[in-house]
């Protein structure tokens, strides 16, 4: 769907982006990763050609992209911008129609949208009567009223309870489903594990990072394993051989625990759990991968070490 190749840019002699490339398939969500100051605003708004790269280009369905591409491009910025004393119909009727829709099909999307989000009281409001979360709310809307094909959204989850984030982020899965391409730019690595197919980690403008998810967190595995089960703790610790070790455990009851241990050596899964079944009854058994955010912080923190090395 988009290709990235060889992006540079600096802005007054400083490097912000250097060499960044990587693909995003059609129908996927792609998670955009990076702490504050890597990068990935500017590559954003290169994508949506509100800026030029000094070197590098981006193609767009195996075309080099062009200003006539945006109009199947969705934009959720992550410095909110609307005009507070337009009604949300007025808004809408604005944005929709920068985007080439008839004001006919402004209307009808924005009659679905105002109805799927059960806010169609909101269509008459101006936007400075609505609260933060109702403004990011119409914001969306807003950014999708078009149907394109690829939506790049930096920080959608910003000002949203959690019930409006679980809205917009089925939303997003529906899309997915619909076939349509997402870039998602989040800090929100909880949000990033449940809905993104694919992470692009950028640090220091340098791409460090990029597989799919699964794959991510497996590369990054480092050998630990739960165990819930019922028995005696004691009976339970001295099953094991040196080949484990006990990280720590929770107790749930007298009875009930769950385990976590590193497997060490050339010891397997089946090795652990034939050892375990003659002391206590196992309820579940599985590895536990890192999160995003502790593969985040490993591949970061590695990158320091190997600065002042």
């Amino acid at each position: 769907m988009l290709q990235l190749e060889g992006i540079y840019k600096s802005y007054y002699r400083q490097r912000v982006l250097e060499d960044v490339s990587f693909n995003v398939p059609s129908g996927q969500i792609i998670g955009l990763l990076g702490p504050n100051g890597a990068g990935k605003t500017t590559l954003i708004r290169i994508i949506n050609q509100i800026i030029e790269p000094d070197k590098g280009y981006i193609s767009l369905s195996g075309k080099r992209m062009t200003s006539e591409h945006l109009k199947n491009i969705g934009y959720l910025p992550e410095e909110r911008g609307l005009y507070k004393t337009m009604t949300v119909e007025n808004h809408a009727l604005f944005l929709g129609q920068l985007r080439g829709l008839p004001k006919n099909d402004v209307q009808k999307q924005l009659d679905y949208w105002l109805e799927k989000f059960e806010i169609q009281g909101w269509r008459k409001k101006r936007i400075e009567e609505l609260s933060k979360g109702m403004a990011q709310k119409v914001q969306f809307i807003c950014t999708v009223l078009h149907d394109p094909d690829l939506l790049i959204l930096d920080e959608p989850f910003s000002g949203f309870d959690p019930i409006n984030v679980d809205l917009i982020r089925a939303e997003l899965n529906a899309f997915r489903v619909a076939g349509k391409t997402i870039i998602l730019s989040t800090h929100n690595m909880k949000s990033v594990e449940e809905i993104c197919d694919r992470a692009v980690l950028i640090h220091k403008g340098k791409k460090i990072m990029e597989g799919a998810i699964h794959d991510i967190r497996s590369e990054h595995k480092e050998g630990l394993f739960s165990i819930t089960f019922t028995g005696n703790m004691i009976a339970f610790a001295t099953a094991l051989w040196a080949g484990y070790e006990i990280i720590s455990k929770e107790v749930h009851n007298d009875t009930t625990f769950t385990v976590y241990l590193k497997m060490r050596g050339e010891n397997e899964f089946n090795d652990l759990l034939s050892t375990l079944l003659p002391a206590v009854k196992i309820i579940s058994a599985q590895e536990v991968l890192p999160s995003m955010e502790d593969v985040f912080m490993k591949k970061i923190n590695a990158g320091k070490e190997v600065e002042h090395a």
